[in-house]
């Protein structure tokens, strides 16, 4: 897949405000802090289309952004979406702000027909987080495609990143095909998140 063009289109909270687009979604999902914004900026080959914090929590909206696409080999060119959804898990919001973003992640999953696939981002320097776990199984209960990216690969030394992703692996519960380790500041498994993208998409299109 080649991303011909991308932009930010709107960011709502209810459905009756979510982009009315008839193309193929893909979300994503993660804790705060894990790196969705950077992730997302990396696969469009953008420095700053979805806005990047220091501060973790940022992301209160959900996010739309269009996106133009071209596979060259298979002589095809459509649109699809991504959506940054809100990060979740954030110690330092109240509890009443962490359950209106729970809710509005599992409303957006339940009225969006379109959506096509959930690329759940993951740290992969600790053990299986529990709220990680949590929405793994909301995906599955909801038999939502998704994919798992373990982020932040540079972090670790690479004699333990065959460890750490194989801990990581059991404790959520997956298997090879579900998750792939990436780092966005080395461009790492980025191809095959975007390939795995490109599935979602062709079958739509």
């Amino acid at each position: 897949m080649r991303i011909v063009e991308s932009k930010f289109v709107k960011s709502a909270v209810t459905p009756k405000d979510y982009y009315p687009t008839a193309f193929a979604e893909i979300a994503f999902t993660g804790k705060s802090n894990v790196g969705k914004s950077t992730l997302i900026n990396t696969l469009l080959n953008r420095k700053s289309i979805a806005k990047v914090s220091n501060k973790p929590g940022k992301t209160r909206l959900i996010n739309f952004f269009e996106i133009r696409f071209k596979i060259d080999n298979k002589d095809l060119e459509g649109f699809f979406s991504f959506v940054d959804l809100p990060g979740y898990g954030y110690a330092k919001v109240s509890k009443t702000q962490r359950d209106s973003w729970k809710k509005m992640i599992l409303t957006f999953f339940e009225n969006r027909q379109q959506l096509r696939g959930v690329v759940a981002l993951v740290d992969i320097r600790p053990k299986a987080d529990p709220k990680d776990i949590l929405m793994i199984q909301m995906l599955q209960s909801m038999n939502i495609p998704f994919m798992v990216a373990a982020t932040k690969s540079d972090k670790i030394p690479k004699s333990k990143a065959n460890a750490a992703i194989m801990k990581l692996k059991s404790g959520l519960h997956l298997n090879d095909q579900q998750i792939f380790v990436c780092s966005s500041l080395k461009k790492k498994g980025i191809e095959n998140i975007l390939n795995w993208i490109t599935d979602r998409v062709i079958d739509f299109n």
